[in-house]
């Protein structure tokens, strides 16, 4: 998913925008179930954060939203502590001979927050409304497309998917066109959650007061000042061991906060980093190093002038050090990225053969290129996320190698946050800085979604007919090595094409007081929030 974030923790620029400064914490999962309710414990927990831009499951494609949709909601599955789908609403499954029909049964007594139980039909009508285009999700097809039907709903073609039926009040089949062995990794994905009809025919403004199943529910919010979910103490999961989760919205720096005792969780800016790597200061015990599932890059638009030709594309990749950035730029803090799968990945290439930076081999790709020359080359724009001013030390250090290597002068252009993230597709130049985190621990997530020539993430409209092949072919081959073989193939030719420019690999910085017990990060950048608890 694309990231957005406002301090820098590592660099992370829309889940995935790269623009100046650290991750918004409060990274969080819905809990896993429990057979006996534990005994509910006190407090809350302070966190730094800022506005969602949407609370309606169907539409959030970025992270900053889904830290408070995933508190607030829940779906069929959700990702285990060993990243694996596991039950949440659904309680069991079963698949069918030939991988392609899913039964779920759901859990007896699961309700919405306003104590209505959640149904089947419910989870039909989700499906169907963040599949139709007046609800104008840009997920649902990643997410719900596999499905027999979602194709002619998302087109307007029909009103109900077909491959969806609720055979009783908690039983519901699932037919997929044909059989995904990262299917039930999709249903872990906000777009999949289940919201209550009434709640959300009651207006649009609706996720201003969402009616979800969540460990939390929405108490208040005071836009740019204050966010608190308090606990749902009828979960059907792992009750919260917290009373509330209080984020203070656009407070300021997070590392002020922290210091100052007025959040319990903070990222970890480049300029504190001597400070909290100091094993004899004060902050070292309190740090917490997670690699993270992310890739962050910069998107070419493939199908225009000058990036329509991938000599052009090489030279740019092989006109930029990232060594040299990754070591001045970020303090060693991120991992520099010759593929565009994440270390710690199922097919993970430690063999792959990136394009390395070759300054003279950059000039002789232009040269090869249709253009010839830099001298002929049209002007280039490079579109990135923030409010007009700085474009951060990142940005300007890589338009500065370009200049220096290539004799090229790139211009940046800002968009608003909010617009920028849910138009990329329409908007970007002829550059776009993007970063992109891991929904779910599987090559699909990476490289079928970002350049399979029909996917919605696609957003620089690379194509290439083998490679949407061997993606057909590998997400559908149910012997797993042989898929990872597929997908290592598909990785080293679209490194090769030079389908996008490879950046980096983050690492999670962050500090967590003393007093909070069980604030634990994934791989994903997610906490099971649920699970903390704040001693008095």
């Amino acid at each position: 998913m694309i990231r957005f974030w406002l301090c820098r923790v590592t660099v992370r620029k829309t889940t995935c925008f790269l623009i100046s400064v650290v991750l918004l914490l409060g990274l969080l999962l819905t809990g896993c179930p429990a057979e006996s309710p534990p005994v509910l414990g006190q407090g809350s927990l302070s966190l730094y954060g800022i506005d969602p831009m949407t609370l309606d499951p169907a539409i959030s494609g970025e992270m900053t939203s889904h830290e408070y949709i995933m508190q607030i909601f829940s779906g069929l599955v959700r990702l285990g502590d060993d990243l694996e789908p596991e039950p949440d609403i659904a309680e069991k499954w079963q698949v069918s001979s030939d991988g392609k029909t899913y039964r779920f049964y759901l859990r007896h007594g699961v309700t919405f927050h306003d104590g209505r139980e959640v149904k089947a039909e419910d989870f039909v009508y989700s499906w169907e409304r963040a599949c139709d285009p007046e609800t104008g999700s840009k997920t649902a097809a990643a997410f719900l497309g596999d499905i027999v039907g979602a194709r002619e709903v998302l087109a307007g073609e029909a009103q109900e998917i077909s491959g969806v039926r609720a055979l009783n009040d908690y039983t519901l089949e699932v037919t997929i066109d044909v059989p995904r062995s990262y299917f039930l990794y999709k249903l872990t994905y906000p777009t999949t959650f289940v919201v209550d009809r009434e709640n959300v025919e009651s207006g649009e403004d609706w996720w201003y007061h969402p009616n979800g199943t969540g460990p939390f529910r929405l108490q208040k919010w005071d836009q740019y000042q204050l966010l608190v979910l308090e606990r749902n103490e009828s979960f059907y999961g792992t009750v919260a061991g917290v009373e509330e989760v209080v984020y203070h919205l656009w407070a300021g720096r997070p590392m002020d906060l922290y210091e100052t005792g007025e959040i319990d969780v903070a990222g970890v800016s480049l300029s504190y980093i001597d400070r909290v790597t100091d094993e004899a200061g004060s902050f070292y015990s309190e740090l917490m190093i997670v690699p993270r599932l992310s890739f962050i890059y910069i998107g070419f638009n493939a199908a225009e002038p000058p990036f329509d030709d991938v000599n052009v594309r090489r030279a740019f990749t092989q006109a930029l050090d990232k060594e040299k950035l990754v070591r001045l730029v970020y303090r060693d803090m991120v991992e520099p990225a010759d593929g565009i799968l994440p270390p710690g990945i199922l097919g993970f290439n430690e063999s792959l053969s990136g394009l390395d930076f070759d300054v003279e081999e950059a000039l002789a790709s232009i040269e090869a290129s249709r253009y010839g020359s830099v001298s002929a080359l049209p002007p280039i724009t490079i579109t990135t996320m923030g409010w007009g001013g700085s474009i951060g030390r990142d940005l300007e250090a890589i338009v500065h190698e370009w200049r220096q290597n290539l004799g090229v002068e790139v211009k940046v252009r800002q968009l608003e946050p909010e617009f920028f993230l849910y138009n990329i597709r329409e908007e970007k130049d002829e550059m776009y800085y993007l970063g992109w985190i891991a929904d779910y621990p599987h090559p699909q997530d990476f490289l079928d979604i970002l350049f399979n020539s029909e996917a919605e993430q696609n957003y620089g409209g690379y194509s290439n007919p083998e490679v949407d092949a061997l993606l057909a072919m590998a997400g559908t081959e149910l012997d797993m090595d042989r898929s990872l073989e597929l997908y290592r193939q598909i990785e080293q030719m679209l490194v090769d094409d030079a389908a996008c420019l490879p950046l980096w690999f983050e690492q999670e910085y962050v500090l967590v007081k003393p007093h909070v017990n069980g604030y634990v990060m994934n791989v994903l950048g997610l906490a099971n929030l649920n699970l903390v608890s704040v001693e008095e």
